[in-house]
């Protein structure tokens, strides 16, 4: 008997234990609301994983998105106001569009940029969000435009690098070749190319998916660089350019820097915290 009331004893308390620890059930999320809804709403609940608790990596990204300094209100109409301004009109023509890009190098390095696209050129700017000033302009002819390359990223076989998502590549001298020096050179910027992807904050609302529209810049600049060619064919050049489908390549193998630069976005304008005692 005395076995029998421990067993029924130890039972019960188990029984008192599971009410106590198990909780309601998380409601279903709500039908209708759009990928990143979480980051457009604030007061927002928190969200939730299948274990009951915060949705740690859910929480993290959108931390880590708003820590952008180009989602500060009023900070990218700034500074698409001062690129604009540095638009040389004789030059470049008018502008069709301007995109929230960024830059991805020969060592596989992520790199903040506004790219615009005119009449004549394709300019792309280093700009800094936290001080409102332009720190480099690259001016490519549309003219010398050749081809526009479109998909995905590979690396060498022996490669430890990845790159996940798509990007595009355009390209100014196919005749040229980088030399063996310039593709060992991190810092080389003699490349007839330039790389591009969508910035990282293209989830975040409707208006920034439409300026990091990828597909919808290499149409814009397909068109330009076609009547680009059209009114100021290059003598011994082939007009027209050739829009490609295929992987985009980067010959990098061992890129330490890189890794470290772009897990921390080096490359971006961002709020990196408190920095004393």
């Amino acid at each position: 008997m005395d076995e029998d009331e421990a067993a029924a004893a130890a039972a019960e308390q188990q029984e008192q234990l599971s009410s106590t620890s198990g909780g309601p059930a998380d409601p279903p999320p709500a039908a209708g609301r759009p990928a990143g809804a979480e980051s457009r709403v604030s007061g927002s609940a928190t969200p939730r994983s299948p274990h009951g608790g915060p949705a740690g990596d859910s929480c993290l990204d959108l931390f880590r998105t708003r820590k952008f300094f180009v989602l500060r209100p009023g900070t990218l109409t700034q500074a698409i106001r001062d690129v604009e301004a540095l638009v040389n009109t004789e030059v470049d023509g008018s502008v069709h569009g301007i995109w929230l890009m960024a830059e991805v190098d020969h060592w596989n390095n992520e790199k903040e940029r506004l790219v615009a696209i005119t009449d004549n050129s394709l300019l792309i700017f280093k700009y800094d969000f936290i001080l409102f000033r332009c720190e480099q302009i690259q001016r490519v002819q549309l003219n010398f435009v050749d081809r526009i390359a479109h998909g995905t990223f590979s690396f060498p076989k022996r490669s430890v690098l990845q790159r996940d998502g798509e990007g595009v590549r355009v390209f100014w001298d196919r005749l040229r070749e980088p030399s063996f020096t310039s593709r060992w050179n991190p810092f080389a910027t003699d490349f007839p190319f330039v790389t591009l992807i969508p910035h990282p904050v293209r989830n975040i609302s409707d208006s920034f998916s439409s300026l990091c529209d990828i597909e919808k810049f290499c149409e814009q600049l397909k068109d330009a660089a076609g009547k680009a060619h059209a009114m100021k064919p290059v003598p011994g050049k082939a007009n027209g350019v050739l829009i490609l489908q295929q992987p985009i390549h980067i010959e990098a193998y061992v890129g330490a820097m890189s890794f470290l630069g772009n897990q921390n976005k080096l490359g971006y304008s961002m709020a990196r915290g408190n920095i004393g005692f």
